[in-house]
């Protein structure tokens, strides 16, 4: 079994990190601004060959990459896809990504893939299963992964313990890193009527290796109250940097990125929100 009890959450720098987008290839190259490294989708980049790899060979000779995935379905009841793990095990072993990173979801029923990532109830046997799960893929890729908390929009009535503590015991469990997303914990209290700052006092702070920062959608329940949709299609809103602040300040500075997935910006727009970043980074003492 891989030991990752003494490995380090992330090699990545404590700066600012964007989603990479091929349309921002050449900026990224000649106006990186404050941009220190780059995050991409594993799915994007499991095939032989072609001129997205060829970019993605040229970026890692410059920028650290972190590999965040989509599609284990580290949540799943069922066993993960032999297929999948193999695809990104062969990634990240020519890559030799800074960081790696998945999703507290699944997206899997026995054959069947859904294009979302669906939360789970917190008990013992869901802490099992998904530490079991993370404890497999470590030692398929031979490394750390860091586990990302899920945006949320109800509460299951047989989970036996909070998000925060669910995710402190994978981490004791498997090794595990943790990667936090603030836009997440803002959608989740927002939808769930829940604190936000409660949650993040409560949070495993020691264990996060990357800070992810993204934008979401405003819509009303069907009782009017305020309904937020996780859609990265936006830039991030005043809270949420609050929220940010408050948690650096606390932790010490960590790799954050801005991520924006849908209705890209151009270039400008997305390194302007880094910059906002790592001006609160900057203060915040090593």
């Amino acid at each position: 079994m891989l030991d990752t009890q003494t490995a380090l959450p992330t090699s990545l720098p404590n700066g600012v990190g964007v989603g990479y987008k091929p349309q921002h290839f050449n900026d990224i190259l000649n106006t990186p601004g404050p941009v220190d490294w780059l995050e991409i989708h594993a799915e994007n980049y499991m095939g032989d060959g072609g001129r997205p790899l060829a970019q993605l060979r040229h970026l890692a000779e410059r920028f650290p990459i972190s590999v965040h995935g989509v599609g284990l379905s580290i949540g799943a009841e069922g066993p993960l896809d032999p297929d999948h793990l193999a695809r990104l095990k062969h990634l990240v072993g020519w890559l030799n990504p800074a960081s790696f990173s998945e999703h507290l979801a699944w997206s899997t029923h026995d054959s069947a893939f859904l294009n979302d990532l669906l939360p789970l109830p917190y008990t013992q046997d869901t802490l099992t299963r998904v530490a079991d799960h993370i404890s497999q893929v470590q030692d398929v890729v031979g490394r750390q992964m860091l586990l990302e908390n899920p945006s949320t929009y109800l509460e299951f009535a047989e989970s036996d313990m909070s998000e925060t503590d669910f995710l402190r015991e994978v981490a004791r469990r498997s090794g595990c890193g943790l990667l936090l997303d603030i836009n997440n914990v803002f959608v989740s209290a927002t939808n769930q009527q829940t604190d936000a700052r409660s949650y993040l006092a409560d949070y495993p702070l020691e264990a996060v290796g990357e800070i992810h920062l993204g934008g979401h959608d405003e819509d009303t329940d069907e009782a009017g109250a305020p309904l937020l949709i996780d859609s990265h299609g936006a830039a991030v809103v005043d809270p949420v940097w609050t929220l940010y602040a408050e948690t650096i300040a606390r932790s010490g500075p960590r790799p954050t990125l801005i991520e924006w997935d849908t209705d890209v910006p151009e270039w400008p727009v997305l390194a302007a929100e880094a910059t906002r970043a790592a001006a609160l980074l900057a203060p915040v003492p090593a």
